[in-house]
């Protein structure tokens, strides 16, 4: 593993087995030089172009709304949206927290450490940027709905962590639903009460209360959110599977649940009936198409990939995507959620050496024309040149 070590300073092995899930836990003295900075905010915030959802703003403990801060961009851009800096400055100066959303999609060395870390972990990554001004409190205590890794970049903020008045809370379950006993559970006395300075990082389960609070200077902290699969999702992915083999008929005119309770118990019977007759390796795959829609692969440049593809040669050296979730059915390459490509009974064994990702000479690749079809892999977005061995 080389993520989570960036986040996290007990061995995967511990964290696996006493931390996931189960308890906050700091780590201190990580490098954080190389991510992301204040001044990087600031290029993303005046010079990129930034739109609305990749930004939001929060003051006294609510969301602002997005026209405080965004407006037209000018001749040619057609866009009503667009982040304006000068109005983030001055609501920023008055004690708005910054929120930049997405920076797994926006900043290439956080889009890099997200990627490697969902792949690690096995469940999809968020990062999100705070940029809190001095002495200021951007959200009021609250938990999320997914565990996250907070890192501190650069000045400090004052962290307060409660145990969880609902463990383990879904999607569904926003705090805000329960906002009086998370405030309750939140006026008791800490379970952790810690300043982060640059280089420290807090493991949060979802469910855990938490607030924090900038000190004398900016505080610029990253999240990085871990979208956690769930034993409901693997039978969610199974349940969609009955229902594509048609498992989904109308119950009766005037049904009743209150008056049909043995037939809710035969529907209950029937489901679990089914569900265990269901292949594992089909609900595999449905699991695997929802992971790709979660997770974006490896950047792929469209115009340097066609150039390249026609002039792929035997001597070129290609692999997988990283990231990529690809798998074969039959005689069809499964890319991602939607993407199908079709490839011959003889392609097979070439696509087979492909996929586990290992760099592959085009020309050492079996079957007729391998040129032609690692070319067509490439203008698909599947594998790209590398100088890799």
């Amino acid at each position: 593993m080389t993520a989570l070590p960036r986040l996290c300073s007990a061995s995967a092995e511990r964290f696996a087995a006493e931390i996931w899930g189960r308890r906050e836990w700091l780590s201190t003295g990580l490098p954080v030089d190389d991510l992301f900075s204040i001044a990087d905010a600031d290029e993303l915030l005046s010079r990129r172009g930034l739109r609305t959802p990749f930004l939001r703003m929060a003051a006294d403990g609510r969301v602002l709304p997005a026209g405080r801060f965004t407006g037209p961009g000018g001749a040619g851009a057609g866009v009503a949206d667009q982040v304006r800096d000068d109005a983030v400055l001055s609501l920023f100066a008055d004690g708005a927290t910054v929120v930049l959303q997405g920076l797994h999609r926006l900043w290439g060395p956080i889009r890099d450490l997200a990627a490697d870390l969902a792949d690690e972990l096995g469940h999809p990554v968020q990062v999100n940027a705070y940029i809190t001004p001095p002495q200021s409190q951007g959200f009021d205590p609250h938990y999320d709905t997914h565990d996250v890794f907070v890192l501190q970049v650069a000045g400090r903020k004052h962290w307060r962590v409660h145990a969880p008045v609902l463990v383990d809370p879904m999607p569904d379950q926003p705090w805000g639903q329960i906002g009086d006993a998370v405030a309750a559970r939140a006026a008791e006395e800490p379970r952790l009460d810690t300043v982060l300075t640059p280089g420290d990082c807090l493991y949060l389960p979802r469910g855990f209360i938490h607030s924090a609070t900038a000190l004398a200077e900016i505080s610029l902290h990253l999240t990085f959110g871990i979208h956690n699969v769930t034993q409901r999702d693997v039978v969610s992915a199974a349940l969609d599977e009955l229902r594509a083999r048609g498992w989904e008929s109308t119950l009766p005119v005037g049904w009743d649940p209150r008056g049909d309770l043995s037939g809710i118990r035969e529907l209950m019977s029937e489901a679990a009936a089914r569900l265990s007759a269901l292949d594992p390796a089909t609900v595999a795959e449905r699991m695997l198409a929802r992971r790709a829609a979660a997770q974006r692969p490896e950047p792929v440049a469209p115009l340097a990939t066609v150039q390249a593809a026609a002039r792929l040669t035997a001597d070129s050296r290609v692999r997988l995507r990283r990231h990529l979730v690809a798998w074969l059915d039959q005689q069809v390459l499964r890319v991602g959620d939607t993407h199908r490509v079709d490839v011959t009974l003889a392609q097979i064994p070439a696509v087979e050496l492909l996929l586990p990702g290992k760099p592959q000479r085009v020309g050492d690749l079996p079957g007729e024309d391998p040129v032609g079809l690692v070319a067509r892999l490439m203008r698909e977005g599947v594998v790209v040149l590398t100088e890799d061995d």
